[in-house]
């Protein structure tokens, strides 16, 4: 598994980085929010540990990261993405990924955004280029002999 972490770089003492679009959508971040070991940074206890864990400092988990590179070299050809925010970063990165030719795999029950129509819309246009799945059929795949 691997995680992709929402980075904010710190400045010159101490406050985030954060790109205007962002400032706009999120006023509420601040110095130490989704900084490294900070509230928002850390992957949840029921999910850990990860074989790989990607900072990224944009919504798509490809930008200006590792990632592709990695997971090349590791030889993986299917991605199976969830997470928050629907709308944001995981459409990013599953778009990003569909440009690398990768086969996705979206987890309609394994992602949120802010509303159930931004979820719901953004799950319904994801379907062009990744598979819709829930977290029970990806299980009982894995589970498949």
């Amino acid at each position: 598994m691997v995680s992709t972490h929402f980075t904010l770089v710190p400045g010159k003492g101490g406050a985030p980085f954060i790109s205007p679009h962002l400032k706009q959508l999120r006023p509420f971040l601040g110095t130490g929010d989704f900084a490294r070991g900070g509230v928002g940074h850390a992957m949840i206890d029921a999910l850990q540990p990860a074989d790989l864990s990607v900072e990224k400092v944009a919504f798509s988990a490809f930008y200006q990261t590792r990632l592709d590179w990695v997971l090349r070299r590791a030889g993986i050809e299917t991605l199976v993405v969830g997470g928050i925010v629907t709308n944001g970063g995981v459409a990013s990165t599953l778009r990003d990924a569909h440009v690398r030719d990768f086969h996705n795999i979206v987890l309609s029950d394994g992602c949120a955004a802010f509303s159930d129509a931004a979820h719901d819309s953004t799950i319904t246009s994801l379907s062009t280029i990744a598979q819709v799945a829930t977290c029970d059929d990806i299980i009982s795949d894995l589970r498949a002999p």
